[in-house]
Parts: C-alpha cells; structure tokens; sequence
C-alpha cells in the first residue's frame, strides 16, 4: 500500500511540474512582464553573455572587440550598487564622484570612453537592446575608441536590477 502510495505521490508531482506556467494578461491583452530575477548560476554568466553581445555587435559593424577589465567591472559594480542606494538612475555617484573619478579610484590606466546605467527589471540583454535603441548610448557601446569593458548590477530585495556599462579606452 504505501508503495502504490508514493507511486500516486510521485506521478502526481511529476505531472504538476509539467503543468505550463500562464502568463498574466493585462488591460492591453498582452502578457505583463515578469521580473528577472538573477540565479546564482546566472550571476557568473551574465558578464561574459553581456561581452559576447556586445562583441557580436561590435564585429557586424566593423568594429574592433572589446575584453572584460576587472578594474572597469569594480567601477561598474560601485556605481550601480550606489545609484540603488540614492534610489535613482544618474552618472553621478552619492559622494560627488563621475564616471572618470571611479575609474580613476580602481586603478583603470585609460581613459573613460563612456557609461551606460540603467533602472530595470529586465535581463541584461533587454537593457542592451534598449541601450542600442538610443544614440547616446549606442554611440557608447559602439565607439570604435572601446579597447576594455567594465559591467556589473545590483539586484534589490524587490527584484529592480541597476546595470552599469563602462568602456574605457
């Protein structure tokens, strides 16, 4: 009996992890979005995936890849944990600090090419097709000036991610 039982028990969870997520609809009958929330198995992947896009853009515009710089991503991971603390999207950090001071304080030996921030709940590659829509900042990400990449977030209790792109010469 208790066999058959955990059998029942096993079929019946089993079927309920097939059954299919349905997305909620709103007013404009299209699904609502849902938050990304970063995974730890993401966490370590979302850099490289955000490198290779960019490098894939890059390269179908004739323009020279860029490489991940551990100073730039330390720079990036200060600022976008700073702009959750002052609760706005902005290039200037609590203490007074621009783009130019923070990667000065990290030790990056170039120059700033430009910073790209965001104020989201979608996934880096949402943002970056977002950033990509704008000339400001595609101008950033494409500058032909680019040699390094800094990118890093911070992800809220709540689920709000804030992403900061850096490129330095």
């Amino acid at each position: 009996m208790i066999r058959i039982l955990s059998v029942l028990l096993s079929v019946t969870i089993a079927l309920a992890a097939c059954t299919p997520v349905t997305p909620q609809i709103g007013t404009d009958g299209r699904a609502l979005p849902r938050a990304y929330k970063i995974s730890r198995a993401d966490a370590g992947k979302i850099q490289f995936r955000m490198l290779d896009s960019i490098n894939a853009l890059r390269g179908s515009a004739g323009v020279a890849p860029v490489q991940l710089n551990s100073n730039l991503n330390a720079a990036a991971a200060t600022h976008s944990r700073d702009m959750s603390v002052q609760n706005r999207p902005w290039h200037f950090g609590s203490d007074g600090s621009s783009p130019v001071d923070r990667i000065q304080r990290v030790g990056y030996a170039g120059g700033l090419v430009g910073e790209t921030i965001s104020e989201t709940y979608e996934t880096e590659l949402e943002t970056l097709a977002a950033w990509m829509d704008q000339p400001d900042t595609r101008r950033v990400i494409m500058s032909p000036d680019a040699r390094n990449m800094g990118f890093s977030w911070h992800q809220e209790n709540g689920g709000k991610i804030w992403w900061t792109l850096v490129m330095g010469s």
